[in-house]
């Protein structure tokens, strides 16, 4: 039956920025499918917790600094402790700095640009060589953004780092899609969630960007849950390298 296909049974799935938002919503989506949970975040996790094992789910959490040089050793080390594989990654933690490209400092690109791009890259690596390729399986989805697509305004660090997912989502598919590693992306569009506080709390800025959105709406955690899913589950077994956009129409304005 094709439901069947996207049941996450019997499955363990790490999730990065797990405390709150996306990173939260997807911890929920794949304890609802069926999937155990590891969230990784630098600060309590709790409110996460209460929500997958409120979906009848397990949650386990590692505490650790994304940005620490030693952050990944930690987490793999972690993960060896609370299971014997692993099948599903999500490269969810990011962060965004917005001011003009005049004042950009290089200790603010080094500080974006770690953590949403190098991080993807090194972490997948590692889970790639641990878990995913001796078990010729394995699901990577890795948070792109609208900036995948476009320049932005006074965030020139994240649209390099976002532009850099779309390309290495790109590149470890087409290594790694013959070993049955599925490598893809999903591209939320403008959504209500920590890091568009800001914009959302300006009110010229918030009306531009719902006039631009067809659907009208800022969007939420729930609605990027189905599109999680369906790239970690088996129903997309055939799609490699892609970069689902969850926007609300805005790319196709």
């Amino acid at each position: 039956m094709i439901l069947d296909q996207f049941r996450l049974n019997g499955e363990t799935a790490v999730v990065t920025g797990a405390n709150t938002g996306l990173g939260q919503g997807f911890c929920v989506a794949f304890a609802q499918a069926g999937a155990d949970v590891i969230g990784v975040a630098r600060r309590s996790m709790q409110e996460t917790r209460e929500k997958v094992e409120a979906a009848g789910g397990v949650f386990h959490e590692i505490i650790v600094d994304l940005s620490s040089p030693d952050a990944i050793s930690v987490i793999m080390e972690r993960c060896e402790a609370l299971c014997s594989r692993v099948d599903i990654l999500v490269n969810n933690a990011g962060v965004i700095i917005r001011e003009d490209a005049k004042d950009v400092s290089e200790e603010n690109w080094d500080k974006v640009v770690s953590l949403n791009e190098k991080l993807v890259f090194f972490l997948s690596q590692a889970m790639a060589n641990r878990y995913f390729l001796p078990n010729h399986y394995g699901k990577i989805i890795s948070i792109a953004s609208m900036l995948s697509f476009q320049g932005g305004i006074r965030v020139p660090s994240y649209a390099a780092s976002k532009s850099a997912v779309m390309g290495i989502t790109k590149a470890l598919a087409n290594e790694w899609a013959p070993f049955g590693v599925n490598v893809n992306a999903i591209a939320p569009g403008y959504m209500a969630t920590n890091n568009t506080t800001n914009l959302r709390s300006d009110a010229q800025r918030s009306e531009a960007i719902l006039e631009r959105i067809p659907a009208g709406r800022w969007g939420t955690p729930d609605d990027i849950m189905g599109a999680g899913v369906f790239l970690a589950s088996d129903a997309s077994a055939y799609v490699n390298g892609f970069t689902l956009a969850v926007d609300g129409g805005w790319l196709g304005r």
